[in-house]
């Protein structure tokens, strides 16, 4: 059963150039016949797309599991963790993977967030920029500040532009929720924050906020 959908899976792939919204409607296809099948084997058949290294079934598994988000946990936390460690190579599986997946794990089971911060020390560039993205839609909620401005405050010091980006991106939806907290650690560590990240957290804020914030000296 798997094989032979896999197989019809890559037929259609292969039959044409694919964009995002064709690859999303397949997924929507292909999940009436996965949704039943055992965890092991839905996470083998999406094991299996990664494998191919193209970013079409890249995202097939992504788009396909976004179905399941209401009951991603615990295992599923660690799968995400696996696909990145193994697979993401670009800023788009890697927001795939930790914007929805890793995040639907951390919503239903909040616990899972602490398990972020040891990534910010990872040598792979896509596990510290996930440590961030992952926690995007606590951070609008105002949930996890205190982990959110650890994990931010861990990674200041990262060189690397999409981590920076990444970081940003956690700080200015954060401020939607807790400006207060937002522009605290901010103004406390102007001097060491790259000015990417400065930037981007800045983009939502109030003048007066946004002057606080981006004043360096």
């Amino acid at each position: 059963m798997q094989s032979s959908l896999l197989g019809e899976v890559r037929a259609q792939l292969a039959a044409q150039a694919v964009r995002a919204a064709q690859v999303q409607k397949l997924a929507a296809a292909v999940y009436p016949k996965v949704k039943s099948w055992p965890l092991a084997d839905r996470n083998r058949f999406c094991n299996e797309l990664w494998k191919s290294g193209t970013d079409e079934e890249g995202n097939l598994a992504i788009y396909l599991y976004r179905h399941f988000r209401k009951q991603c946990a615990s295992c599923e936390f660690h799968l995400f963790e696996k696909w990145i460690d193994r697979y993401v190579n670009n800023w788009g599986h890697c927001d795939g993977v930790a914007h929805y997946l890793i995040s639907a794990s951390i919503e239903n089971e909040p616990e899972l967030a602490s398990l972020l911060p040891p990534w910010t020390a990872s040598a792979n560039r896509w596990k510290r920029r996930a440590a961030a993205v992952s926690l995007v839609h606590a951070a609008r909620r105002g949930g996890h500040t205190a982990l959110i401005l650890e994990i931010a405050e861990r990674m200041l010091p990262d060189e690397d532009d999409l981590v920076r980006k990444g970081v940003g991106w956690l700080l200015k939806d954060a401020y939607a929720a807790k400006p207060r907290e937002v522009v605290r650690f901010l103004k406390l560590r102007s001097r060491q924050t790259p000015r990417i990240v400065l930037r981007i957290a800045a983009e939502k804020m109030s003048p007066a906020d946004r002057t606080l914030c981006l004043h360096k000296r």
